[in-house]
């Protein structure tokens, strides 16, 4: 098992299996060596499952032989998110009772939305090869951050209040999310 340990100012330690099927643990400072290894044969079981998933993701998504987006086709997809989501931030906006800065539509590789402490929003253009639903979860996500700058319980209440079933896109989002956002190269 290939194993990075990434020592930082944290309280706990923190387990992650990435895509690679490599194992990232973040630890404090003053962890051992000793209670890392602890740690990571009490979680081995845990570790193995997590690494099936993955495999099992990672040859679903290569079956599927998903052709890479060109740049013609992702400045499409910007040009219609640009149309689409600040229509859907502005409905959202009121319900949710905030407002907002700039709107930006990008090409992300690891996220599908962002608010800044400033109160601009950026937004994936990829979300555009998503349900409608997910979109609205998402610009709903990002409105309640106007609220809560963290994702606290009184956020995710907030994000209900609005979106009683945001559970079934956030699903959708771990499922699906990784595939199209590799179609972005």
């Amino acid at each position: 098992m290939n194993v990075t340990v990434i020592r930082s100012n944290r309280k706990t330690v923190a387990i992650q299996v990435n895509p690679d099927l490599s194992v990232t643990v973040r630890a404090p400072m003053r962890a051992s060596a000793k209670y890392i290894e602890q740690i990571l044969q009490e979680k081995e079981s845990w570790i193995q499952k997590h690494m099936e998933q993955m495999k099992s993701k990672k040859s679903r998504y290569e079956s599927q032989d998903m052709e890479p987006l060109t740049y013609a086709e992702i400045r499409e997809l910007a040009d219609k998110a640009m149309d689409y989501i600040p229509k859907r931030v502005n409905y959202f906006a009121k319900q949710v009772g905030v407002d907002y800065g700039r709107i930006t539509i990008r090409n992300q590789k690891t996220r599908w939305g962002s608010c800044s402490g400033k109160g601009n929003l950026n937004f994936n253009c990829l979300l555009m090869l998503t349900p409608p639903e997910v979109i609205d979860y998402v610009v709903v996500h990002e409105l309640c951050h106007r609220k809560e700058m963290n994702h606290s319980k009184a956020f995710w209440r907030e994000v209900e209040r609005i979106l009683p079933d945001y559970r079934k896109s956030v699903k959708w989002l771990k499922e699906e999310g990784t595939r199209i956002i590799q179609r972005a190269g």
